[in-house]
């Protein structure tokens, strides 16, 4: 899969809906924890303007947290309106910034999450390409992904994406499958979709989703 091709056209088709928001949905609580829609998207729409010397910055003054500086950079960037935002996001479209040692992955990851972050919660449609996702389920599953994803070690758990030809895990006994998208909120962490997943591990998943 190109990865840059799919992370334009995502940015592209969230700036179409971002387009249409009223100023009551850009201050949507998003599925990310603590960000609002306007602040999932000036992220977006940001990360192509910020320099590697301002990451590094932001990463001294964090103490390498990735977390923490990521927050750092975007509440400047959400300073910003939101028409700015929604025409730097079509605008940079084409940009190719990726976290050091990370690669393409990492912002094609970004946009499909937080796309769905800001889609869920407004009830806008959330039609995209599923193909996408298995590539950033891949790099979910991990260790890599523990650095600005997936916050801690993920449940013992098989986990079967019933729309891709994906799984991760061993043992039927404890297997948690559904959509893909539901499976990668699920490893971020997100709840929002847990009710589309099933299988003898969603108990265990939804305990560890509590943590």
């Amino acid at each position: 899969m190109d990865h840059w091709t799919t992370i334009a056209a995502e940015r592209r088709a969230l700036a179409d809906q971002l387009e249409a928001l009223t100023d009551a949905q850009w201050a949507t609580p998003s599925l990310c924890d603590g960000w609002t829609v306007h602040d999932v998207a000036a992220h977006l729409a940001g990360v192509n303007l910020i320099k590697m010397s301002e990451v590094v910055v932001a990463l001294a003054r964090s103490r390498f947290s990735f977390a923490r500086a990521n927050r750092v950079m975007v509440a400047r960037q959400a300073a910003r309106p939101s028409a700015e935002i929604v025409a730097d996001l079509r605008r940079l479209a084409d940009g190719r910034f990726a976290p050091p040692g990370l690669g393409s992955v990492a912002p094609l990851t970004d946009i499909l999450v937080h796309g769905q972050d800001i889609r869920i919660p407004l009830g806008l449609a959330t039609d995209r390409p599923v193909q996408p996702w298995r590539d950033s389920l891949d790099f979910l599953v991990t260790k890599k992904a523990r650095r600005g994803f997936v916050g801690k070690a993920l449940p013992g758990l098989r986990f079967s994406a019933t729309d891709l030809d994906w799984s991760h895990g061993e043992g039927a006994g404890n297997e948690v499958s559904g959509p893909a998208i539901a499976v990668a909120l699920a490893l971020l962490g997100r709840p929002a979709l847990v009710d589309q997943l099933e299988g003898p591990g969603t108990p265990a998943l939804k305990e560890w989703l509590t943590r």
